[in-house]
């Protein structure tokens, strides 16, 4: 499942992902920002189930067996820029802002913020195509608990 699932995210042409590809791999790039800073938090863990629950309308089960197939998707994935190319195709530009928020959500559940998590949310804004003031904005509200 995964290798076939990698196999189309690296493609040089990368095909559109039906929607159950997508949640996969959204799922994964929020765990590769949790494991960014070299410190897969509980909190970062709980806060990505959360999500995938409000998200995808799954339970907390659903959630938790979603997140552990995205984190060996994760570790298998290929470089950050192939990863998320097959995500912007398959993901509105609306949704991507909301992936951003997401990713934002993630980044702030363990209460800290460094230089590695906020590198890569700048690279993974500009490779899904979502401009540096709205992915400010998408932190703002995460961060006004909206």
């Amino acid at each position: 499942m995964f290798a076939d699932l990698l196999r189309r995210l690296t493609a040089s042409a990368p095909e559109t992902l039906a929607a159950p590809d997508a949640r996969l791999a959204l799922a994964a790039l929020m765990v590769r920002v949790a494991r960014s800073d070299h410190d897969y938090a509980a909190a970062e863990i709980a806060r990505i189930d959360r999500i995938l629950m409000r998200r995808h309308g799954l339970n907390a089960a659903e959630a938790a067996a979603l997140r552990a197939e995205a984190e060996v998707l994760e570790a298998e994935a290929p470089d950050t820029v192939r990863f998320t190319k097959a995500i912007k195709e398959s993901v509105s530009l609306e949704d991507r802002i909301a992936v951003i928020e997401a990713l934002w959500s993630v980044v702030l559940a363990d209460g800290t913020r460094d230089e590695e998590e906020n590198g890569l949310l700048r690279l993974l804004a500009n490779l899904l195509g979502v401009n540096d003031r709205d992915s400010n904005l998408a932190r703002r509200r995460v961060e006004q608990g909206g």
